[in-house]
């Protein structure tokens, strides 16, 4: 069927590095000595090499795979060889595609694993045959996975993972599911995070906005769990956590309401219990979760307090829903050259540009930078001067003008920040030296008393050697954090010799240059020349890469 004149192409996949079954290298190595005994050394030896590390059978996007496809509707291979079946695809409906797609380019689809090979009829038979049980796993691993939710909503116990504000973990005792002891844990209420999550709720209802409970809870100094100023995305995850529900007769007909999967009667939404809600998101590697809808949920009575009545919180995702429905996505300032980089001097929060709708003589769109947290506290919590945008951007350009006229200069000025950021890393090393010595003696004294608990079993200090490993272990798991911290930051403070060199080029041309650039370009290149934009108010401050002093300002 194939033009035996092209190469073949070798395909291999695997979904992450494992150090366990067929590695992406495997799988090539015993393509091509297939192609070798049934095809000939030439072919084994031309054969063309696609290869997707990380991806997910799940579906056929992956950048190699794409590659090899266009590469096969130009017909410049004659058949694709894999190793397995599922290293293609687990769906059904994707391999049966690409298999057809194939037919009709006349290129052969081998899988030496099931010795099927599409230049036949039987092997396309067999085929398809396999792909629908290849199918049937994925589904069937699925459908298990299910089962087990449905198995924990039952227990409507907590499952760990970031324990939400206004509650801890606490074990309880031990259940069984799937025919095996787990560890159950529920959530218990903390008073005084409690009352802050009520009042999150009862300032949203007044207010019926993000932004205005945002502004209340900085402006009143209160904080996350973990320490941090509220924002909007904050809140609103708090707004819409079912966790928090109490479990009355309002919980129950909205979620029944909505078609979630409930694991509960009537009869349990007795109105004091809160709700756990399983299979809520979606969860991806590198990506922030996406939350799925209700009607994939998984619902039963947990065992903790609920928090807020059924009738309140269900009058919160009614107003949550009406703000999305007439939410829109502001357009971006495409004019300022400073979004992202000015920090307000005052508290160190970025500053943004607010456009104002006017033009001044030059014909720029008139704009300002305002501090973020200014905006946000309502000038309670910083109320530093706004900048005039226009005015501080042209004063920006200007000052690295002056400094690429200088262009001996500017380089000793990096090399001495260079110097100094080596001297910085070297010092963070020399932390990592000592903490790694600090962890090498602190497992040694665990040890020792590992050893040492055998001899005192029964005796008055057995309780006391446990605390000491327990605290031994806490000081292990603080010294592994600092090791990890020092590490990244050493890592960082490395000014490499490519970056050396984009700066030094970037500055040759920048005079010559800058006045030729549009607002993205000239936005780039601050970005390469300037590590950090400062406004105190009076002064802008730049800060070069490598220094730790402003290396020019700016007054106005």
């Amino acid at each position: 069927m194939e033009d035996r004149n092209q190469p073949f192409a070798i395909y291999s996949r695997k979904s992450k590095f494992t150090g366990k079954g067929e590695s992406i290298g495997n799988q090539i190595e015993l393509c091509r000595q297939y192609i070798l005994t049934h095809y000939g050394e030439s072919f084994a030896d031309s054969a063309l090499i696609f290869e997707d590390e990380g991806f997910s059978g799940g579906n056929l996007e992956r950048p190699q795979f794409q590659q090899m496809m266009k590469e096969a509707k130009k017909k410049k291979i004659s058949a694709i060889v894999c190793y397995r079946l599922d290293r293609i695809s687990r769906n059904i409906g994707d391999f049966a595609n690409l298999i057809g797609e194939l037919n009709h380019l006349e290129i052969s689809f081998i899988s030496i694993k099931e010795q099927f090979d599409t230049s036949s009829p039987m092997g396309r038979a067999m085929m398809y045959i396999a792909s629908v049980f290849s199918q049937l796993e994925r589904e069937t691993i699925a459908e298990r996975i299910r089962d087990n939710m449905h198995e924990l909503s039952k227990s409507g116990r907590w499952l760990g993972g970031n324990t939400p504000t206004g509650y801890q973990s606490e074990r309880v005792t031990s259940v069984t599911i799937d025919g095996k002891q787990k560890k159950a844990y529920k959530l218990k209420r903390i008073p005084q995070e409690a009352k802050l999550i009520k009042l999150i709720y009862e300032k949203f209802l007044e207010t019926g906005s993000l932004t205005q409970t945002e502004t209340y809870l900085i402006q009143n100094g209160y904080k996350t769990k973990q320490g941090r100023l509220f924002s909007r995305f904050a809140i609103k995850a708090i707004l819409s956590n079912p966790v928090y529900m109490i479990a009355d007769q309002e919980a129950y007909q909205y979620l029944k309401e909505k078609k979630v999967e409930l694991f509960a009667d009537p009869a349990d939404f007795k109105g004091t219990h809160g709700i756990i809600a399983y299979n809520r998101t979606l969860q991806k590697q590198g990506k922030a979760h996406e939350m799925k809808e209700m009607e994939e949920w998984i619902v039963a009575i947990g065992k903790h307090e609920g928090l807020i009545p059924g009738a309140e919180w269900v009058s919160v995702q009614r107003q949550l829903e009406r703000n999305k429905s007439k939410n829109y996505r502001k357009p971006r300032s495409n004019v300022a050259l400073l979004s992202g980089m000015l920090v307000c001097g005052n508290c160190n929060h970025y500053m943004r540009p607010k456009l104002s709708g006017r033009y001044n003589d030059r014909g720029e769109q008139i704009y300002s930078y305002l501090c973020s947290m200014k905006e946000k506290s309502r000038m309670k919590c910083c109320a530093i001067k706004n900048a005039d945008g226009n005015l501080l951007d042209r004063m920006v350009i200007e000052e690295l003008k002056k400094i690429s006229e200088d262009k001996r200069e500017f380089t000793r000025q990096l090399e001495e920040g260079r110097k100094l950021l080596k001297e910085e890393k070297q010092d963070y090393e020399q932390d990592v030296s000592r903490l790694e010595e600090e962890l090498s003696q602190t497992e040694k004294d665990i040890d020792g008393l590992v050893t040492s608990i055998k001899v005192a079993g029964g005796t008055a200090a057995y309780d006391y050697i446990v605390r000491q490993i327990d605290e031994l272990h806490k000081k292990k798991e603080q010294t592994l954090a600092q090791i990890e911290v020092c590490k990244e930051t050493a890592m960082a403070k490395e000014l490499t010799v490519l970056e050396f060199d984009l700066l030094k080029e970037t500055l040759s041309n920048f005079e010559k240059t800058v006045d030729y650039m549009d607002v993205e370009q000239k936005r780039a290149a601050i970005r390469i020349l300037v590590k950090r934009v400062v406004w105190d108010g009076d002064t802008v401050h730049l800060y070069l890469p490598g220094s730790k002093e402003p290396s020019c300002d700016s007054s106005k």
